[in-house]
């Protein structure tokens, strides 16, 4: 194939030395966009156990900051549970990614497909909650992009939703309603599209912390208080359920209906004090 990579060419720094947890693939076929319907033997083949890191990310420390001159990663970081990871751009501190579990980061940091040409402005990564990921070594991603069309596809799939997450962000207005909902319709496409959501009771639930929303959509967490508090009086969302693991939570039960507060930029909503 043209422009194919040989994994040959990268020479990885020493893996530790204590193994990951036995079931590491075996979470990696059942729990990650990526790597989905993979048989563990087909992965075996291009992860032994000596070569895969768990690792724990902890709340509010930064794992990398991504685009920086000639500096890339030789590690694709996949997170298993909890967490969710954060890209934050300078200097106005705006969010500008957010990944949950099942899916992966730094693909754009790596020198492999896309990732060699999708450069920008230095951002820095980190983990808003404690975190478990995998991180996978570039050689064996290199093999799998060159000999594997699926996974490929896959992998370049996660470029487009990274682009499609951002323009979502561009529609972001001064009109509260209207921004936070384009980050609600944002990750509603982006989580759908990797099989994470809706949940099996129909709503689509986001561990969204009130100051993630504020520092996505440019707004004071006062502000965006009364927004959800708004959205939750229309219907738009509901309020957490009794199992409910996270203080965090914001749940969607109306999708659909939030294309219109989406596209609410010169017809304002109704329910919204503010003119």
């Amino acid at each position: 194939m043209e422009g194919a990579i040989n994994p040959a060419l990268f020479i990885l720094p020493p893996m530790p030395k204590t193994p990951p947890a036995p079931n590491l693939l075996t979470a990696l076929s059942e729990q990650t966009f990526l790597f989905q319907g993979m048989s563990v033997n087909t992965l075996a083949r291009y992860f032994p156990p000596d070569s895969l890191t768990l690792e724990t990310l902890f709340s509010n420390r930064p794992v990398y900051t991504a685009f920086l001159p000639d500096e890339y990663l030789d590690v694709l970081y996949v997170i298993l549970n909890e967490g969710l990871v954060i890209a934050r751009s300078a200097p106005l501190d705006r969010i500008v990614a957010l990944t949950y579990p099942g899916s992966c980061f730094g693909m754009r940091n790596l020198l492999l497909g896309h990732g060699q040409a999708a450069r920008a402005f230095p951002s820095l990564v980190e983990a808003y909650k404690t975190t478990q990921v995998v991180k996978l070594p570039l050689a064996a991603l290199a093999a799998l992009h060159q000999e594997n069309a699926a996974w490929r596809d896959r992998y370049q799939f996660l470029f487009e939703l990274r682009t499609k997450f951002q323009y979502h962000l561009l529609n972001c207005s001064t009109y509260p309603p209207q921004a936070v909902a384009a980050l609600l319709r944002g990750l509603i496409y982006q989580e759908r599209e990797l099989g994470n959501q809706p949940q099996p009771d129909g709503l689509y639930h986001f561990d969204l912390p009130i100051d993630v929303i504020a520092r996505a959509c440019q707004l004071n967490p006062r502000t965006v208080e009364q927004v959800l508090k708004g959205l939750l009086q229309q219907g738009y969302l509901v309020k957490p359920p009794k199992n409910a693991t996270s203080e965090d939570g914001v749940y969607v039960a109306d999708p659909n209906g939030l294309k219109e507060v989406y596209s609410a930029t010169r017809d304002k909503v109704a329910w919204w004090p503010l003119r």
